[in-house]
C-alpha cells in the first residue's frame, strides 16, 4: 500500500485541526465556566437546563409579585392601624361627653374634636397606593370610594370585590380589602345594639331611655332575631309592644317563632316603682325608663344585620349631631343619652372589626414571608440543578486542557517532522 505525500499532509492537518478544536472547546468552557456551552455539547442536559431556566424565571416573576403585594398589604395594615387609633380616640371623646357634669358648650367643643377624627377617618378611607389607585374601593379603584352626599352623610361608591394578586403558582392572595369590609361591617360575633329611633329614621318624641341590651341566654330559640319595642296609645296612657322581625315575610310580628305572644301592656301600669320597665325576649333583656310618645320605637337588633347595618361614618355623624345640639328639654336629653350609648357600642364593634381586618392583613404578610422562604429554597434547588447540568468542573477541565495542549503540541511536531520527509533527501 502506497501512502502519498498528499495523504500524509492531509491526515496531519486534520489531526492538528481536531486537536485545536478540542483545545478551543476546553478553553471556551474554562472561560465561560460552563460545561455545556452549545446544545450540541450535551443535548439532553441542554434540554433539561432550558426547562429549569424557565421554571426559575417564573419563580423570579412571582418573587417580584410578592414585593408588590407586600407593599400594598403593609400600607393597608398601616392605614388600618391609624383607623383603630382614630376609633379609640372617638370612643374616649364619647365617654367624656356622656358625663352629666358637662355643659352644652363643653359638648360642642367635644363635637369639634370628634369632627376632626371623622374627617381623618374619611381621609384614611380614601387612601391611595403608590400608583394613585384607591386602596379600599374594590375593583373601582380609580375614584374615591367614600364621598359625602347632599345631606352630608358619607356614602360608599366602591364595590364589594377584593383585589387579589397571584404570589405563587398555587396562591392567589388578597392585597387590599374593600371599604365595606373595614368601615361598614362588624365581626361575626358582634352582639345586639339598641337604638332609639323610628323605622323611617325620624327621632322619638318621648323621653324614654334604655339600658342594655344584656344577653341572658344565647341558646334561646329566638336568639339572633331582631326586635323592637313600639309604643302606641295616647300621650296620657301609652302602651308598649315587643315585636320580632320575621325574615320570611319582612314584617314585624307580635309573637316569637313558636307562636307565643311577646311582651305587651300598658306603660303606666307596668312601670316599676323605680320608674323603669324591664323586658325579656329572645334571650335578651333591656331596661326602659321615661315617658314614651305614641309611635316611638326602641330598636334592639343584631349589629351589622339586615335590619340595622353597620356604618362607622353614620355612627360618628349621629354622635356629632347630638353633641352639637343643646339638650335643653327632656326629649333632647333622652336622644343625647341614647345616641351616645348606641354610638359607643357601635364604636366597640367597629374597633373589633378593624382589628380583625388588621390581623388578617398581618397574617397575609406572614404568609408572604413563608412563601418567600419556600421560594428561596426552590431557587437554590434550581441553581443546584442547573449547576449539575451545565456548570464546569474546573479541576477536570484544567486537566483536560493540559492534555489537549500536549496533544496539540505533539500533532504540530509530528506535522513538522512528516513534512520534512522526502525521497529527494536520499538522492
Amino acid at each position: 500500500m502506497r501512502i502519498s505525500t498528499v495523504t500524509m499532509f492531509e491526515q496531519s492537518t486534520a489531526s492538528m485541526n481536531r486537536q485545536q478544536s478540542d483545545l478551543m472547546r476546553v478553553s471556551q468552557q474554562i472561560a465561560t465556566g460552563r460545561r455545556v456551552v452549545n446544545p450540541s455539547d450535551d443535548p439532553q442536559a441542554a434540554s433539561r437546563a432550558i426547562g429549569v431556566d424557565q421554571a426559575k424565571a417564573v419563580t423570579e416573576q412571582f418573587s417580584d409579585s410578592r414585593v408588590s403585594a407586600r407593599n400594598s398589604l403593609s400600607q393597608t395594615e398601616s392605614i388600618i392601624n391609624s383607623v383603630s387609633d382614630a376609633i379609640t380616640s372617638a370612643k374616649g371623646l364619647l365617654i367624656q361627653a356622656s358625663s352629666d357634669t358637662l355643659t352644652s358648650e363643653n359638648r360642642e367643643s367635644i363635637a369639634s374634636e370628634l369632627k376632626g377624627v371623622y374627617e381623618t377617618l374619611i381621609g384614611q378611607a380614601n387612601s391611595t397606593d403608590g400608583n394613585g389607585r384607591y386602596l379600599f374601593g374594590g375593583y373601582k379603584d380609580n375614584t374615591p370610594p367614600f364621598v359625602k352626599s347632599a345631606d352630608g352623610s358619607v356614602e360608599y361608591r366602591g364595590d364589594t370585590n377584593t383585589r387579589e394578586q397571584r404570589v405563587d403558582s398555587t396562591r392567589l392572595i388578597p392585597v387590599a380589602d374593600n371599604g365595606v369590609t373595614i368601615f361598614q361591617s362588624v365581626p361575626s360575633g358582634a352582639g345586639y345594639v339598641a337604638e332609639a329611633k323610628k323605622e323611617d329614621g325620624t327621632l322619638n318624641q318621648g323621653n324614654v331611655t334604655f339600658r342594655g341590651p344584656q344577653t341572658l341566654d344565647v341558646n334561646d330559640a329566638d336568639y339572633g332575631s331582631d326586635y323592637r319595642v313600639s309604643f302606641d296609645g295616647t300621650a296620657a296612657d301609652p302602651t308598649y309592644q315587643v315585636q320580632r322581625f320575621d325574615n320570611e315575610t319582612d314584617t314585624w310580628v307580635d309573637n316569637d317563632t313558636d307562636g307565643a305572644a311577646l311582651s305587651s301592656g300598658n306603660w303606666t301600669d307596668d312601670i316599676s316603682e323605680e320608674g323603669s320597665l324591664s323586658l325579656e325576649f329572645g334571650g335578651l333583656s333591656i331596661s326602659l325608663e321615661g315617658t314614651p310618645a305614641p309611635d316611638d320605637e326602641i330598636l334592639v337588633a343584631k349589629s351589622g344585620g339586615d335590619v340595622r347595618g353597620a356604618d362607622l361614618f353614620r355612627t360618628m355623624e349621629e354622635a356629632i349631631r347630638v353633641l352639637e345640639n343643646p339638650a335643653d328639654n327632656a326629649t333632647k336629653k333622652a336622644d343625647q343619652r341614647n345616641t351616645l350609648n348606641t354610638a359607643m357600642r357601635d364604636l366597640d364593634n367597629s374597633l373589633d372589626n378593624v382589628l380583625t381586618v388588621r390581623a388578617s392583613a398581618g397574617a397575609r404578610l406572614n404568609e408572604l414571608d413563608v412563601i418567600d422562604s419556600v421560594s428561596s429554597n426552590r431557587m437554590l434547588n434550581y441553581d443546584q440543578t442547573l449547576s449539575d447540568l451545565v456548570d464546569l468542573d474546573y479541576t477536570e477541565a484544567i486537566s483536560e486542557y493540559s492534555l489537549r495542549q500536549v496533544g496539540m503540541q505533539a500533532a504540530q511536531k509530528a506535522f513538522v517532522d512528516i513534512k520534512g520527509l522526502s525521497l529527494f533527501n536520499y538522492m
